[in-house]
């Protein structure tokens, strides 16, 4: 694909001596949202994993836009242009929002980049001296977006986004995602279970089973029927 982000040729990643991902190839387009679906244990977060740098791969190449970013370390990732927001959102509980997102900061333009967040995130703007725990489950999954947001990056990943959260927040974070692929030019990897969620958000839908891409569906005709078949154990 010319205008690929991301793209991933020939991914082997192992868990010790057990190989989880054989072979994986992906590309994901500049302003583009891929949800990746698939059951549990079949590779969605080990190739979050590897692409952040959490887990060496075997064989393979990993590009974001023209850069290879396969043998570099994680920091080197996100000022490549990669952020993640791992599933569980891991946030720091005991700092305030602001000072969660001032971690995600790799440039000193600071108050542009945290008015553009709390633009997007007006519940963030209103709770930013409050501490990260305290705040509800929907919160702490956008203030990790936030975070995430806060590198500037090209590809943004995110693992299980909607685990644990209520349907209206869904919702809304579905639309903010989708905001910021058109406002802000993004690309975005999502790994998600929830069919509703990916077929709202998602440009296509990849399902992974046994560390292979095995179905792909784009644009309007996507048949939520036959992706939810591959799902079903």
């Amino acid at each position: 694909m010319s205008n690929a982000m991301l793209t991933i040729d020939d991914l082997h990643v192992a868990y010790g001596k057990s190989e989880v991902l054989h072979g994986l190839n992906l590309s994901l387009a500049k302003n583009e949202i891929i949800a990746l679906m698939g059951r549990n244990g079949m590779g969605k977060t080990t190739l979050m994993k590897a692409l952040i740098g959490l887990l060496p791969s075997l064989r393979g190449t990993m590009k974001v836009d023209d850069l290879d970013i396969t043998k570099l370390k994680s920091y080197q990732r996100v000022a490549g242009g990669v952020a993640y927001v791992p599933q569980g959102r891991m946030i720091f509980s005991s700092m305030t929002v602001e000072e969660n997102i001032e971690t995600g900061m790799a440039k000193s333009s600071k108050s542009s980049i945290l008015t553009g967040i709390y633009e997007l995130f007006p519940v963030l703007l209103e709770m930013r001296k409050r501490r990260g725990g305290n705040l509800s489950g929907g919160q702490q999954q956008q203030l990790a977006i936030a975070r995430a947001l806060a590198s500037e990056p090209k590809v943004l990943l995110l693992d299980e986004p909607t685990e644990g959260i209520q349907p209206s927040i869904i919702r809304e974070m579905a639309r903010t995602l989708k905001r910021i692929r058109d406002e802000r030019g993004l690309s975005i990897l999502v790994s998600e279970q929830v069919l509703s969620f990916a077929l709202d958000i998602a440009d296509r839908v990849l399902v992974i089973e046994n560390g292979e891409i095995v179905h792909e569906e784009s644009g309007a005709e996507i048949d939520g029927a036959k992706i939810s078949r591959f799902l079903s154990v």
